[in-house]
């Protein structure tokens, strides 16, 4: 399996964060996050599914009803500024 291909919608959604993403060096990983040049976090599991991989594989229904699935099944952590959790629900979902 090779490296995961960022989104454009990823890119975007880190801009938005005032971010920087990249491939992982971390095996098992997706995305990297930079914040002035210093890594702050890796996120995403290899394997596992995410927003603009769902929308552009299974279609915006399919993607929409995983969005809701993970932002209920993570809801204690995603909104916990600066955890992994935070920039995988901004970044990924």
């Amino acid at each position: 399996m090779g490296r995961y291909r960022i989104k454009q919608l990823q890119y975007k959604n880190a801009k938005k964060l005032g971010v920087e993403i990249k491939p992982s060096t971390l095996k098992g990983k997706k995305i990297d996050v930079f914040k002035k040049g210093k890594k702050i976090a890796s996120i995403g599991a290899i394997g596992y599914g995410d927003f603009a991989t769902f929308k552009q594989t299974k279609g915006d229904e399919f993607a929409n009803k995983r969005r809701i699935a993970y932002k209920k099944r993570h809801q204690k952590y995603r909104n916990i500024k600066g955890t992994n959790s935070y920039y995988a629900d901004k970044i990924l979902w």
